[in-house]
């Protein structure tokens, strides 16, 4: 054999035994968190399922994965799906407010039904020419 078959020999170990070791550590990041998503799946927590659906566990084996999830989608509506249909954990999010943001100015007051007029709201069937835009975008350019 020459040196380049040699060379060429090793770089392909190499590569293999990276390839081999790599994989085994991301099997092991994975089993890490489906352990830890299974440990925080409870009865009561929102979760996003992969079609992209938010709903609340009802119900959850984290023992026999292959036993349906009982998830609360709506009001009285719950769906079984697989377990493994279960994303995440939805974390709830605090919402901080600005010090800036309490001296401001509190927004106006929506308008009560009985201060709205029949007359006052868009025919929803009335499609826009394009003259009537540039005048609407017009008159809210001046107000501006």
């Amino acid at each position: 054999m020459d040196p380049m078959s040699l060379m060429l020999f090793g770089l392909l170990a190499v590569m293999l035994v990276f390839m081999f070791v790599n994989t085994r550590k991301r099997q092991k990041q994975m089993k890490a968190e489906q352990e830890e998503k299974a440990a925080k799946t409870l009865p009561g927590v929102k979760v996003l399922m992969q079609g992209g659906l938010y709903g609340t566990i009802v119900e959850y084996d984290s023992q026999d994965l292959d036993r349906p999830a009982r998830v609360e989608i709506a009001p009285g509506v719950v769906i079984e799906v697989h377990s493994q249909a279960i994303l995440r954990i939805v974390e709830p999010t605090e919402v901080v407010e600005d010090a800036a943001d309490t001296d401001a100015e509190a927004p106006a007051e929506p308008a009560t039904a009985d201060e709205v007029k029949v007359d006052d709201m868009p025919d929803p069937n009335h499609i826009e020419t394009p003259e009537e835009t540039r005048a609407r975008l017009e008159r809210n350019g001046d107000s501006n």
